[in-house]
């Protein structure tokens, strides 16, 4: 392993000639187990994770937790997140006795950091990161000790030069550049901005993003300049080189992981709903066994909720279906591969990101397509169920009627033939006997209806003549009212 005197200056590390491999800041891994491990594999100059300041300084606890380290654990640079000057340098005062700078993350893109006023909002406020490092200059006594950023880029690359050449004139030590902008995550890295960069300020520039081998390391110094090199992926599977992963905690929503869990959670779903397809499919299970299946008690309490189910993975799946389609356009288009020659292995990289992509849009569009016929088709086991049972009882109401009507039919055939075929006198006499009892009883039951019609009649009459008669009476009540009033109103006016 390496040895390095605590008293030296680390900044004469960067006139050695040589690119010097540096271990970058990673939340819960650089810690001293972790930098005792790299050291041995000819890294040059390892980073603490990143700490709050403020929390450092408020708690002995987060002091004695977040920055540990030994006599074998230099150079050392610890990073700190703060937004106030005084802050910063009195954690750097703190742990100056025992590393050899601080460094200021200006380059954090998650949210809770810029919401708190940490990391890539920082390079949007030039004027306080000077005087932070101003203040940090002033307070700390060793004057070998280093004070660095490390930035994200602007989309305008004048306004990160600017912020550079301002650090400059504060007396920053070096400065680190994550060739990205705070809301990029997995696209290229920007190294012509890196080299811009390099090019307008005379202070050591180290590049940071997307180094995964040796010859990256020589390929990104010839075509940027830059002195060092800061990487943290692929440590154990090549140690003598550190490919570029920024100083993020491991478990943010922008790994890689994290996006290949998601799209595995969304491909499963998908195999599920084919799998459902098929079973609906089956032909040996008719709708009306479907229809007992859908009528547990399980179903009954899950349908409850369906309808909020099925529009809920409608809309999550929509998302994603147009998240995939903007990635698809993003690296399909002409200008996503203008920066490969800045490095070799560009184009492998795009048409890798441009396959996932369209992976996802397959996924997530089949998704919805099925879900959509999925839905449909067990409305339709449904209705197809309901129908039958419908058909069934008209049927058996058909049959019903059918009976009815031949048994009429039988009814009247034997009794035309008693009329018509008897096979004597007697049995004509008898049955134009009965035929004339029963007319008889017809116009019996029509003349009680005409009784009972005229009864009716009257009676109407009877209480039409009593409703004009209380008419009437009415009318002469309210003309002797009337007359009353009037009568009453005379006297009074001439008693007044």
């Amino acid at each position: 392993m390496k040895t390095f005197n605590a008293n030296a200056n680390v900044m004469d590390m960067f006139e050695t000639g040589n690119v010097l491999k540096i271990c970058a800041p990673m939340v819960r891994y650089s810690k001293l187990a972790f930098r005792s491990l790299v050291r041995k594999y000819n890294c040059d100059l390892c980073y603490t994770p990143m700490i709050v300041a403020a929390d450092f300084m408020r708690s002995e606890k987060a002091r004695d937790s977040e920055f540990t380290t030994c006599k074998g654990d230099r150079p050392l640079i610890v990073q700190f997140a703060a937004n106030d000057a005084q802050t910063l340098a009195d954690a750097a005062s703190v742990v100056a006795p025992f590393s050899d700078g601080v460094d200021l993350n200006c380059g954090c893109p998650q949210r809770w950091a810029m919401s708190s006023g940490y990391g890539a909002c920082l390079i949007n406020k030039p004027e306080l990161v000077k005087d932070m490092v101003r203040t940090v200059r002033d307070q700390v006594d060793e004057p070998n000790y280093s004070v660095s950023i490390k930035i994200r880029i602007h989309d305008d690359i004048r306004k990160t030069v600017d912020l550079c050449q301002k650090a400059e004139s504060a007396g920053v030590s070096w400065i680190t550049v994550h060739g990205r902008t705070a809301q990029e995550r997995h696209q290229p890295v920007h190294y012509d901005g890196i080299k811009t960069i390099k090019d307008c300020v005379n202070i050591p520039v180290i590049a940071n993003g997307d180094i995964k081998y040796l010859k990256d390391v020589e390929t990104i110094h010839k075509l940027t300049g830059v002195d060092g090199v800061m990487s943290a992926r692929g440590l154990l599977a090549n140690p003598a080189m550190f490919s570029g992963f920024e100083d993020t905690p491991l478990h943010g929503d922008n790994l890689p992981f994290i996006m290949s869990l998601q799209w595995t959670a969304v491909a499963f779903f998908l195999y599920v709903e084919m799998g459902i397809l098929l079973i609906l499919c089956i032909p040996f299970i008719s709708p009306k066994r479907w229809t007992r299946i859908f009528n547990c008690r399980l179903w009954s309490y899950v349908s409850r909720f369906w309808n909020k189910v099925f529009l809920t993975m409608i809309i999550i799946l929509i998302v994603l279906f147009f998240d995939a389609v903007r990635e698809v356009r993003k690296y399909s288009t002409k200008n996503a591969g203008t920066d490969a020659k800045l490095q070799p292995n560009m184009y492998d990289h795009l048409h890798m990101k441009l396959f996932r992509a369209q992976r996802n849009l397959y996924i997530s569009g089949f998704a919805v397509f099925l879900w959509l016929v999925m839905k449909r088709v067990i409305t339709m086991i449904s209705q197809l169920a309901s129908m039958s049972d419908t058909t069934a009882a008209l049927q058996a109401t058909a049959d019903g009627a059918n009976q009815a009507s031949k048994k009429c039919m039988e009814d009247n055939e034997r009794l035309k033939q008693a009329l018509m075929e008897g096979s004597s006198d007697k049995a004509t006499a008898e049955g134009m006997q009965l035929l004339r009892e029963e007319v008889k009883k017809l116009k019996d039951g029509l003349k009680a209806s005409d009784e009972t019609l005229a009864k009716s009649h009257s009676e109407a009459d009877v209480m039409k003549k009593q409703m004009e008669g209380l008419t009437r009476e009415y009318d002469r009540l309210l003309r002797e009212h009337q007359e009353l009033q009037n009568r009453e109103s005379t006297e009074d006016k001439k008693s007044a």
